[in-house]
């Protein structure tokens, strides 16, 4: 035999190994479904099983992690959120085994947002030929809390268990021990797991040792609000307090606990904002970016309404919606005045869009997200900019000034105007 015939022989024996492999792994390109043990301590809130959803793929390391969202919860009823009301959180009765393929479910078979769809028809991005991984959200403490909280009202009392963190953390394990060691990590996350994706990078990026890492944090801020403050300085004071006893962030095995233990030079404990400055101090060499709409109706709901009887009492919707943002734009300013410098942190704050209340950048599509003024088409313009590890150009920093809405400059924009228009989301 030459050596051209046994190069070739040897090159189809590597071809034919490889393609059984992939067949052998029969969860390649689908979604699979992963159920922590009750060992690991994660469970969602009523005390089932903690399931997450897996999407590999045999091609590359690279790996996309996002972080549902889904409101959040600190009274029984809003955890139990029986009657699905606004203010409550999404899965209450936990996380099926079927959730991914499920339409009526938050995720919608993996296309509530382009990160989580291979072929998504509105919305192409690099992430959807990476390995995927969808971290559920049933916990009701924006994937942050480590405590067993009872909440009463007149129907009796409930045990709920807040679990968010330990959830993220025992994910992080997973992932340590049955993906690849990521060449590049991205943590995601809409709503609640924009915070969620925030207050967990530190462990996960850690844990699952990715080469490099990027943090993508949509629409879930955690404001800056010191506790020797008031809630005339910053509007999320109040919120914060309530979640820091409920959720048990200040308990010894606490997340803002641990993080500011760990990290000491990065924040300061009586203020969780100080962590959304921390960040890019604590990871150097890894990008992050925080991303959110000025005029978002949702989020500042849960911050600011039910702390504020002038906001729940307004004589009218309009009143209401301009009380809400008064405080959300007060606290967006606050944010970005305390984010240090440097070419690793940025943020990208266009005014709205229609969809979902203006509320969530990274959902549906990516259309009807640009800022006109700066010339940047959209948030995939920044994903994009955050993914760029070449070291040439610094995260971007971009507030649009103007009010005024720019008209649609893509056939995505006009797309995500219909569907803002027609109230399809």
């Amino acid at each position: 035999m030459t050596l051209n015939s046994l190069i070739k022989a040897a090159s189809k024996a590597v071809g034919i190994s490889l393609l059984c492999s992939i067949a052998a792994q029969a969860a390649y390109l689908k979604w699979e479904m992963v159920e922590l043990p009750a060992s690991s301590g994660a469970s969602c809130g009523n005390g089932t099983p903690y399931r997450f959803f897996v999407n590999r793929t045999p091609f590359t390391s690279k790996t996309v992690v996002m972080y549902e969202g889904g409101g959040a919860c600190w009274e029984k009823g809003t955890c139990e959120n029986k009657a699905g009301t606004l203010l409550g959180a999404v899965n209450p009765d936990g996380i099926p085994t079927n959730y991914m393929s499920d339409w009526n479910r938050q995720a919608h078979l993996g296309l509530v947002t382009p990160f989580t769809s291979r072929i998504d028809p509105l919305t192409s991005t690099q992430t959807q030929s990476w390995n995927i991984v969808y971290l559920t959200y049933c916990t009701g403490d924006v994937h942050a809390g480590n405590k067993v909280t009872t909440y009463t009202d007149d129907a009796g009392s409930v045990a709920w268990f807040h679990r968010g963190a330990v959830n993220a953390k025992a994910v992080s394990n997973w992932m340590a021990a049955n993906l690849p060691k990521p060449d590049v990590l991205l943590l995601t996350g809409f709503s609640a797991g924009g915070t969620g994706s925030t207050v967990n990078f530190p462990y996960m990026r850690t844990v699952t040792k990715a080469n490099k890492a990027a943090l993508l944090a949509d629409s879930g801020p955690l404001f800056w609000a010191p506790r020797n403050s008031t809630p005339e300085q910053s509007p999320s004071l109040p919120l914060h307090n309530k979640i820091r006893d409920v959720w048990g962030l200040d308990e010894p095995n606490g997340l803002a606990t641990e993080l500011i233990s760990k990290y000491p030079t990065a924040g300061d404990v009586n203020n969780l904002g100080s962590m959304t400055a921390g960040l890019s101090k604590i990871f150097p060499n890894d990008r992050i970016g925080y991303a959110m709409f000025q005029e978002d109706t949702n989020y500042s709901a849960f911050s600011y309404e039910k702390f504020y009887p002038e906001i729940s009492g307004a004589a009218t919707p309009e009143a209401r919606l301009a009380a809400l943002n008064s405080r959300w734009r007060q606290d967006i300013n606050t944010m970005v005045a305390h984010l240090p410098a440097g070419p690793n942190l940025g943020y990208y704050l266009p005014n709205y869009r229609e969809i979902n209340g203006s509320h969530c950048l990274t959902i549906v599509t990516f259309g009807d997200t640009g800022i006109k003024e700066a010339k940047l088409a959209g948030v995939g313009t920044f994903l994009d900019n955050l993914l760029d590890f070449s070291g040439k150009k610094p995260v971007i920093r971009s507030l649009e000034l103007s009010r005024e809405k720019a008209p649609a400059t893509s056939l995505t924009d006009l797309v995500a105007q219909l569907i803002g228009k027609a109230g399809l989301f």
